[in-house]
């Protein structure tokens, strides 16, 4: 935990004993009366808290803000639910790494169990994204939305994305078989795209700009009519080398590389 995070309600609050953060801050990082520690507010500024006395009702802090919290980064993750603890380091890596959007989503070769999992239902994938917003100093934690199948989901992002409405965005999904090229390949054939992601992105022009939208399945890939409805939606097949990766280590490595190749990484 490199930044400490606050809603908007807690941040004017003491912070309980008992709370983790609390916890964290006392025995992992230290802290004691008048000494600062990173803090920040979700979605919000980040900066110092200054530790003004500490009692029976908990840490009473003063934040003072100095930065924007680093904003997410243009990409856009589309993700077959895999198994729950894949989902958890999943989750946190791509939330570390940036990216704006997660979209679960149910696949016809996955565990039909996992929707309903707890993970989901009782906010522990939320904490996951938290976790690993806290872990890269960030405030800004990427929205997750949740979809029963990819025809949904790629319907929801027709209608009501004005990312995915932008015809500047790429699409790209991942499968070892259908896959034409590497995503270093289809970058450096979709300059054009790629500099426009970048210009609305440095800019500031975020809430119509191009994102780049990557598609991983879960553990047994993509069905022949899964693919087919992507590739109607313009999303280009890719390779990630010659090995099968799980799924978590797929979305980690592919985040990667989209930003590398953006020169945010």
């Amino acid at each position: 935990m490199n930044i400490v995070l606050f809603s908007d309600e807690e941040i004017l609050e003491p912070l309980s004993l008992f709370d983790e953060r609390a916890q964290h801050i006392l025995k992992v990082l230290k802290k004691q009366e008048g000494d600062y520690f990173e803090a920040g507010i979700i979605h919000g500024m980040a900066g110092k808290a200054h530790i003004q006395c500490i009692d029976e009702r908990g840490i009473h802090f003063h934040f003072t803000p100095s930065s924007n919290g680093k904003p997410l980064y243009p990409v856009s993750v589309i993700i077959g639910f895999p198994r729950p603890i894949q989902l958890k380091r999943a989750f946190r890596d791509m939330a570390g790494l940036g990216v704006s959007d997660i979209f679960l989503v149910g696949t016809e070769l996955g565990e039909k169990s996992y929707l309903s999992s707890r993970i989901v239902k009782e906010g522990a994938a939320y904490e996951a994204l938290k976790d690993g917003c806290a872990q890269a100093k960030s405030t800004h934690i990427p929205n997750l939305s949740v979809h029963d199948d990819s025809k949904s989901c790629l319907d929801y992002l027709a209608n009501q994305n004005k990312h995915y409405q932008n015809p500047s965005s790429i699409k790209i999904i991942l499968d070892p078989n259908k896959g034409k090229g590497s995503l270093q390949s289809l970058f450096a054939q979709n300059y054009g795209a790629v500099d426009a992601v970048l210009d609305y992105y440095y800019m500031g022009q975020t809430d119509t700009a191009p994102h780049i939208f990557l598609s991983i399945g879960s553990e047994r890939g993509w069905t022949e009519n899964e693919l087919s409805m992507f590739m109607q939606h313009s999303f280009a097949p890719c390779l990630l080398g010659e090995r099968i990766l799980r799924t978590e280590t797929a979305a980690t490595t592919a985040v990667s590389i989209i930003l590398s190749q953006l020169a945010m990484l």
